[in-house]
């Protein structure tokens, strides 16, 4: 071998030793993806991949975001109307019946409200009556409790829609807007309250009915504390239920609701703060099974579409065994010409990647822009179905929610893009072995 044939040859390993992706297998990509049809460019059914990729991404983030919504929406509602643990007396026998009673409640409060991550403990009535007012009843559940911590309760001091104010709680009675709609009444109107068995005359027990004024009426979009939901002072409620001196029940409010009913810490403090005489009661004990379902139904949700990504990905198959066989001569001059298999399969490989890639970014913007702007959509469907397509009283809660998750975002993209370069690779692979002699034999 001549010195002047070495260089030549190290000029050619270094040729075929071009780094991946390359500037000119981008270039040879990009020509192919803008190469019209007669041209042997990117068939019709790439363009389908892409539309279907595009679509189903996007329905993909939206159904994610919609299912995350409720979730949240309903959450906040739970947490937000309500304390989030409750400790409830074990029943204690007396004359063979069972009674339960919480006698030193405002020291249970007190020591329930020390506990390291706990915002505040009270003392609560809970009851089953009957309202009235002329001919109309509802069946409600009273809950006694201070104004203060009704006031706590971010969902009833601030609610949807409300008529009177919290201020004159201590003079009257509170209503959620089922029941006042039910009885046909507003704040400044007066109902009757009555308690079955519950005054004891000299021919048993009799019931028990009470004039209060309503002086606040509350919407907070969950129908079923909107339709059942009564709160009065605490010491009335004593009075009128019977209650005197003790309680059913103290309420607290946490942090860290998501700690509760995990086993961790706060829940030993709970317990160790409550003694062996009560039991804690969480909010994801009381709607544990509605919140597991919500779980359930979201990850199931997101595999069945997950195989909608994958068919629209699979198109891509299609489109790329389409645009290798037009371009085979095109392949073979290249190989002749001492173009690796690496780079042809590279080639290939961005051009499917590409069509992936660019409807992902497609889909995840027309996903994110209809997650935005999901609530001016909706009502327009709701009015082309003529109203009715949102029941809240099915529902629990009175808004379309949806909560734009950008976690969800890139995993729904990330997914898309795994599986379009996926499907991509076997395609390429097989331009890449194709044999330049076969390739240039009828040419």
């Amino acid at each position: 071998m001549s010195a002047s044939e070495q260089p030549r040859r190290g000029e050619s390993r270094r040729g075929r030793g071009a780094p991946p992706f390359a500037p000119f297998e981008w270039m040879l990509a990009w020509r192919y993806m803008r190469a019209r049809r007669r041209e042997g460019g990117v068939s019709t059914i790439v363009w389908y991949a892409l539309v279907g990729i595009a679509l189903a991404v996007g329905t993909l983030i939206v159904v994610m975001s919609v299912m995350s919504g409720f979730r949240t929406e309903f959450t906040s509602r739970v947490l937000g109307a309500e304390g989030h643990v409750h400790m409830y007396p074990r029943a204690v026998y007396v004359d063979g019946k069972p009674r339960r009673d919480v006698f030193e409640y405002e020291a249970l409060a007190d020591r329930v409200a020390a506990v390291p991550g706990v915002i505040r403990a009270a003392p609560l009535i809970e009851r089953q009556a009957l309202l009235t007012r002329g001919g109309n009843n509802a069946g409600v559940i009273v809950r006694g409790m201070a104004r203060a911590d009704l006031t706590a309760l971010p969902w009833i001091a601030s609610p949807e829609e409300k008529q009177g104010s919290l201020d004159r709680f201590e003079e009257g009675i509170a209503l959620g807007w089922g029941v006042a709609r039910e009885l046909g009444v507003r704040a400044g109107d007066k109902v009757s309250l009555i308690l079955p068995n519950g005054r004891a005359t000299p021919f048993g027990m009799a019931p028990k009915q009470k004039a209060f004024e309503v002086v606040y009426v509350f919407r907070i979009g969950r129908t079923d504390v909107d339709r059942t939901r009564v709160y009065m002072p605490f010491d009335i409620a004593q009075d009128f239920f019977n209650r005197q001196g003790v309680a059913d029940m103290v309420e607290a409010v946490v942090e860290r609701p998501d700690d509760l009913a995990t086993g961790g810490d706060l829940d030993a403090a709970l317990r160790a703060a409550a003694g062996r005489l009560y039991i804690p009661w969480t909010w994801k004990d009381a709607n544990g099974a509605f919140l597991a379902a919500l779980d359930l139904e979201r990850n199931v949700m997101f595999m069945i579409l997950s195989l909608v990504v994958l068919i629209a990905a699979l198109n891509i198959v299609s489109g790329l065994v389409m645009l290798v066989k037009n371009k085979g001569r095109d392949i073979g001059i290249l190989r002749t010409m001492g173009l690796p298999q690496g780079a042809v399969m590279r080639v290939f490989f961005l051009c499917g990647a590409g069509i992936g890639a660019l409807g992902t970014v497609i889909g995840a913007i027309l996903g994110v822009l209809f997650v935005i702007y999901i609530d001016p959509i909706f009502n327009a469907v709701d009015f082309v179905m003529g109203g009715g397509a949102w029941d809240p009283e099915v529902r629990l809660i009175s808004k379309f929610p949806a909560e734009l998750s950008w976690p969800i975002v890139l995993k729904t993209a990330g997914l898309a893009l795994g599986l379009s370069f996926a499907v991509t690779w076997f395609p390429a692979r097989r331009a890449a072995r194709l044999d330049p002699v076969e390739a240039l034999r009828y040419e």
